[in-house]
């Protein structure tokens, strides 16, 4: 079962890097990294239910807290670069 779940986070992982190379606005990249982010944590944790050890899971907090950070540092990048090209357009 764990083996069907891992396949399936690949498969998120590689619709996510398609999205993240591919797409077309920023918000479709940020989104993207979402995936990749959502993907590692859960690899980490079928890595500490194969595994048993507790160690993974908290490898899984850090990555989510990275992931978090991430997403809203690029979003603001990506708010004041918008707000910045209307400032620019007559």
């Amino acid at each position: 079962m764990i083996t069907l779940l891992i396949v399936l986070v690949f498969v998120c992982v590689a619709m996510g890097v398609v999205r993240f190379v591919s797409g077309p606005t920023d918000a479709d990249r940020i989104v993207a990294l979402d995936i990749l982010f959502s993907a590692a944590v859960a690899l980490c944790a079928f890595a500490a239910l194969s595994s048993g050890r507790v160690l993974f899971l908290d490898i899984a907090i850090g990555v989510t807290l990275i992931g978090f950070v991430a997403t809203l540092a690029w979003s603001r990048l990506v708010e004041q670069g918008s707000q910045q090209d209307k400032e620019t357009k007559p």
